[in-house]
């Protein structure tokens, strides 16, 4: 029997060195695990930021003008080219003067004879007068003779209005702009009659600098630019507060700066949003009325604020939080932080949930799970070894 046992433990004896090996070897790779996570790590900015508030609105010209006929006539001429720059006064068109001048000389004509009656009215009468004192003539004469003076000088007032009337219609045949701005095309081509019906629509003039920017801003925006404006506190006043940037759909940046004139004097109570609009410089002529552009209403600004980068931002059902490597252990935890404006640049303004001490992963945030560690490079290091 113990022959039996000492050849079986002969045989088992290679296998259990295999197994205790293997063992052994196991062991070993529990007890090592796989490395913690690379990650890269940065620490927040502090600058002066400028506050903004970001929205959207739509230029309008700051003037406009409709040109229309205001008498009737074929249109003869057109004195400008389209989309070209005109003056307060121009001569846009000119429509047909002819019969206006004849009816303006006719008037002129009828203002000599009136006026040539009117002296006879006028001598008559004197001599009336004269010949009263002296009972050559009864009361009944004078009053006849200066009833026909009145006349006279009715006539002579009479037909000076209607040669002012006249006049003006002479003028209305050439047809000029009343304001300074950018012509648009003739929307009525040449040898045709207008202002037969009513006031035809000829063309219209813009002036487009500067332009109007109008945007509707919610009513906590709006308290507090105006608080801002009016804080007491405020020893050296902030002249950014209440400027205006605003970007078009191929602007890189902010180009074009104003600032705000009119703020509206209610509230619409359906969407909770005050009017507001502002004036912007475009001595480049590059913006034009309808327009949509992103908006930039300055709010002052915040001295030494925290800033991290954009990319480093996450979102979850509790907000939005940053990736914190702590100092001790270089384990990750999640901190809930609240946001101020983009910048620039990319970073954005932390208000609430950092100190500006931390350290945050700026990469490898989906290799990081809160509560176990990482192995944190920091930025420069990686940034000066590509």
């Amino acid at each position: 029997m113990s022959d039996i046992r000492c050849v079986i433990s002969a045989r088992c004896r290679p296998a259990l060195s295999l197994l205790v090996l293997a063992v052994v070897a196991c062991g070993d790779d529990v007890r090592q695990g796989p490395p913690p996570p690379l990650v890269t790590v940065g620490e927040p900015m502090r600058r002066d930021v400028q506050n903004y508030f970001q929205f959207t609105g739509t230029t309008r010209a700051i003037e406009f003008a409709e040109i229309r006929a205001r008498v009737q006539g074929s249109l003869e001429q057109m004195q400008f080219d389209p989309t070209t720059f005109v003056d307060s006064g121009d001569v846009l068109f000119v429509i047909e003067p002819a019969p206006y001048q004849a009816t303006y000389n006719e008037a002129q004509a009828s203002v000599a004879s009136a006026q040539s009656e009117l002296a006879r009215a006028e001598s008559d009468l004197e001599r009336v007068s004269l010949a009263i004192q002296s009972n050559a003539v009864s009361r009944q004469d004078l009053d006849r003779a200066q009833a026909t003076r009145d006349q006279a000088e009715a006539a002579v007032l009479g037909a000076r209005a209607r040669l002012e009337k006249a006049a003006i219609n002479l003028r209305y045949t050439k047809v000029t702009t009343p304001i300074t701005g950018q012509v648009s095309r003739n929307l009525v081509d040449l040898g045709n009659l207008v202002g037969a019906t009513e006031p035809t629509l000829l063309t219209t003039v813009t002036r487009i600098d500067p332009i109007y920017v109008y945007f509707s801003a919610p009513e906590r925006v709006v308290l507090q630019i105006l608080a801002a404006q009016n804080d007491p506190a405020n020893a050296v006043p902030d002249t950014s507060i209440g400027r205006v940037l605003i970007a078009t759909a191929i602007d890189e940046g902010f180009p074009h700066g104003g600032r705000v004139d009119f703020v509206n004097n209610t509230v619409d109570p359906a969407t909770g949003t005050i009017e507001i609009r502002a004036v912007i410089d475009n001595s480049d002529n590059t913006l034009f009325p309808g327009l949509f552009v992103r908006i930039r209403l300055l709010g002052g600004t915040t001295e030494n604020a925290i800033l991290v980068q954009e990319r480093a931002i996450g979102t979850d059902l509790g907000g939005k939080f940053v990736l914190v490597v702590e100092e001790a252990e270089n384990v990750v935890n999640q901190k809930y932080v609240k946001l101020g404006p983009l910048q620039d640049d990319g970073a954005v303004v932390v208000t609430e949930g950092l100190d500006g001490t931390e350290r945050y992963i700026v990469n490898g945030m989906l290799r990081a799970r809160p509560g176990f560690p990482v192995t944190p490079q920091i930025e420069a290091e990686v940034s000066g070894g590509i």
